[in-house]
């Protein structure tokens, strides 16, 4: 697939909401690492300091949705990018630039509680806002439901190239009922939607800021944890998840998010909200490689067949739609996934 050209007029429009005359000295834009959208950021180097210069289509990309939510975290007191120009008819923003260091790499066995802490702090923040507004969807069972759809048609069917029965689209529909009605069925606030470590950057003296939010959704009170603890980008042990998670339990229960439960009501909300992500994530990075030819994201894969398996183990005896979803997807589908180039261990 070839790249987009660079709108000629991209850099002059920032230079000229930065208020530099004509052809000033400046360097070129200079690309950044982008994203799993079609959005394009660009860094700018001018004598007033360095800025962000984003390309995002109007027609694939929530430029509306970003600037909304922007503004919403920045009431919250949530640490995000300030928004220095926008022009929503050609898609450009010009944000500030908060550099390149994501959480992930600053992640280790020393230092992932206090960074845990501070994701925790900004979760809270989160439940400050007024997420009812016409600003945030609701995260109902049609999104629900569409997004489950993702992982028949783009994992299973496109990449593994296997191709269901009626009988075997019923247990997946069985999985996906169960796991919509636990999502349904919890508090419900400012979500996210992909509140994780390499969307969390590190900005001063161990603050951290927020991007690539406007997919936010007013949705399940544990769906940003999951994101978090159980990060298809990095794993940590599964007694160490479950104790991070039952800290914000306690947090969710201090500030009346949620009223007080036993620890293995909240995890099963919380663990059954994973799998919804991952089954979901399956389809949503298959269909990065073969629509959107990104292939990167297929290395990311094995982590996410990790969690699906362990929250299969974890629920099969207890819950009927999943212990016939693990059979099939063990019978079925593992024998494939092993058979690919990147279905080794995570």
């Amino acid at each position: 697939m070839l790249a987009r050209p660079i709108p000629a007029d991209l850099k002059p429009w920032a230079q000229d909401a930065l208020g530099i005359i004509g052809e000033a000295p400046t360097p070129a834009l200079e690309i950044i690492a982008g994203d799993a959208s079609n959005r394009r950021y660009f860094r700018l180097q001018t004598p007033q300091g360095s800025y962000v210069v984003v390309d995002a289509p109007p027609s694939t990309e929530k430029n509306t949705e970003f600037s909304h939510i922007q503004q919403l975290l920045q009431g919250a007191q949530i640490r995000v990018p300030a928004m220095l120009a926008l022009d929503l008819e050609r898609g450009y923003m010009l944000l500030e630039d908060l550099g390149d260091q994501v959480l992930l790499p600053e992640l280790g066995e020393t230092s992932v509680d206090g960074y845990y802490g501070t994701c925790f702090q900004l979760l809270a923040g989160f439940r400050t806002i007024q997420a009812e507004s016409d600003i945030l969807p609701r995260y109902d069972r049609a999104l629900l439901t569409e997004e489950l759809s993702r992982f028949p048609q783009w994992f299973v069917s496109a990449l593994l190239a296997y191709q269901c029965d009626d009988t075997e689209l019923a247990v997946v529909e069985r999985l996906a009922s169960l796991l919509i009605d636990n999502a349904l069925a919890q508090p419900q606030g400012f979500v996210h939607r992909d509140f994780h470590s390499r969307n969390l950057m590190l900005v001063g003296q161990g603050e951290l800021a927020v991007i690539d939010f406007q997919d936010a959704v007013y949705g399940p009170v544990t769906y940003d944890l999951a994101s978090l603890l159980k990060d298809c980008y990095i794993r940590w042990p599964r007694a160490q998840v479950c104790r991070w998670a039952l800290v914000y339990r306690d947090e969710l229960v201090s500030i009346q998010v949620i009223a007080p439960m036993a620890d293995q009501d909240f995890l099963r909300w919380f663990d059954l909200m994973g799998l919804q992500r991952h089954i979901k994530v399956l389809g949503t990075f298959a269909r990065l490689y073969l629509r959107d030819h990104k292939a990167s994201y297929l290395d990311d894969l094995p982590m996410v067949v990790h969690y699906v398996q362990e929250t299969l183990s974890l629920y099969a005896e207890s819950q009927p739609a999943v212990a016939e979803f693990k059979d099939w997807f063990e019978d079925k589908l593992m024998p494939l996934i092993s058979l690919q180039p990147w279905g080794g261990s995570p």
